[in-house]
């Protein structure tokens, strides 16, 4: 079996490492003393994880080549960023 690093690989395993680190160390909503989400932001970083991971597979299935991977994955993660960034 070949392994491929993709795009993908790296956002779902940077997904992965926040999803621990908010376990871990918790997180708070600025300025509030009582509200604590470490273990939902930790489940919505899994949940990321997962639907990441699962992109990436469904991708490499319609792209067996590694270079036309890489651009669609980038674009993928790009459009993305783009769509959230203007519905902020």
């Amino acid at each position: 079996m070949k392994l491929k690093i993709t795009p993908l690989n790296i956002a779902s395993a940077a997904f992965l490492v926040l999803a621990v680190y908010t376990f871990i160390k918790g997180a708070t909503v600025t300025g509030s003393k009582t509200i604590h989400l470490g273990t939902a932001m930790g489940l919505i970083f899994l949940l990321f994880a997962f639907v990441v991971s699962f992109m990436d597979i469904m991708l490499r299935n319609f792209f067996p080549q590694t270079k036309k991977l890489w651009l669609i994955e980038i674009s993928f993660i790009t459009l993305a960023t783009v769509i959230f960034l203007l519905v902020k």
